[in-house]
């Protein structure tokens, strides 16, 4: 239903052309591009996690309208200075989160091609095998059962999930009633759920090994940014363990690559997972910007909230370059943030 009225949403700024007369106050200095995984497409049916993936093709396309659209697509380094400027184009800065080794793979070269400069935020415990992609194994799981049974602390979820349409209502239904519970709960659940199901996800076959990370480094056109230890939901937590998510991944990153990490994008970075608290804490660990999943484009006055950083979300649900464009005006953000410029509360 949500991406059914995004979707609409869209399609209605297009048609009216709402969205290019409003741009001239909307579209702000820039904006923050974030992609998690570059692959080619799936037919599949059941695929709830396809939002995190986009197409070579698209990728490539995308690029393609922010350079044909004026922006300058700059390092995430130079985002302060470019907030500041009085003159200026507008900017564009390219975003990763995870590390899914495709992001090397496929989407380097291609930015390579546009001379294109681009962030990864690195989770350590994806380049250590230590934690777990537990969104791709609750899709496994769900992919592989008829029934979903889940019980914990006196609650209860079961769905009937023998097609693709009952599988999807349940991913979305379980996904929902497990973010409900302690991560730690979450996670035993979702692991009972794979054991139940036969299945399990190896983090190995898709995110990169700090070998690869490395080499990443090395391109002059990547700059690699921390995302915690384990990808929790740090608003979930009390204060030492975020600051040890921010602290020691920071830490691990600078040790494996040789140089600094100093810009950080939180895990999941809605609302209910990343806010002013967390917000403060990356400050006081010496991070130079933060970047959340909160919608929006960049204004001048974000100088000041170089923390609380919003970020366009290129979606693998809509592959469009025209619902692209539409959000790049900032019209849709405006409408959604009630008009508000600046959403770090």
């Amino acid at each position: 239903m949500k991406d059914r009225v995004i979707d609409a949403g869209l399609g209605f700024f297009r048609a009216t052309g709402l969205d290019r007369a409003a741009s001239v106050v909307t579209r702000g200095r820039g904006v923050v591009l974030m992609f998690h995984s570059v692959r080619p497409g799936s037919a599949k049916a059941y695929a709830p996690n396809r939002q995190l993936e986009v197409t070579p093709e698209f990728f490539d396309a995308s690029i393609t309208l922010v350079r044909d659209l004026g922006y300058d697509i700059v390092p995430i380094g130079e985002l302060t200075e470019r907030l500041e400027r009085r003159d200026g184009g507008r900017f564009c800065v390219v975003t990763f989160d995870d590390g899914y080794r495709d992001n090397v793979e496929v989407a380097a070269p291609i930015l390579r091609r546009h001379n294109a400069p681009y962030t990864i935020y690195v989770t350590t415990g994806f380049a250590e095998r230590t934690a777990r992609l537990w969104w791709l194994e609750l899709e496994a799981a769900i992919g592989a059962l008829d029934e979903i049974d889940i019980a914990t602390a006196g609650e209860r979820f079961t769905a009937r999930a023998r097609t693709a349409d009952e599988k999807r209502q349940a991913y979305a239904g379980s996904f929902e009633f497990l973010r409900r519970h302690d991560e730690s709960v979450m996670l035993d659940c979702i692991a009972q759920l794979c054991e139940r199901a036969g299945v399990a996800v190896n983090v190995g076959d898709l995110c990169m090994s700090w070998d690869e990370v490395r080499a990443a480094a090395d391109d002059p056109l990547c700059t690699i940014g921390a995302h915690t230890l384990t990808h929790p939901r740090l608003a979930k937590h009390d204060d030492a363990f975020v600051r040890r998510e921010l602290e020691e991944s920071r830490a691990t990153i600078e040790r494996e690559i040789g140089r600094s990490a100093v810009h950080l994008a939180y895990p999941f970075g809605d609302k209910g997972s990343a806010g002013p608290r967390d917000f403060e804490i990356a400050r006081a660990c010496g991070y130079e910007t933060a970047v959340t999943t909160r919608p929006g484009v960049l204004f001048a006055g974000h100088r000041d909230h170089l923390f609380a950083l919003p970020r366009l979300a290129v979606q693998g649900g809509w592959q469009d370059v025209r619902m692209l464009e539409s959000l790049l005006t900032g019209a849709p953000f405006a409408l959604w943030n009630l008009g508000r410029r600046f959403n770090v509360r």
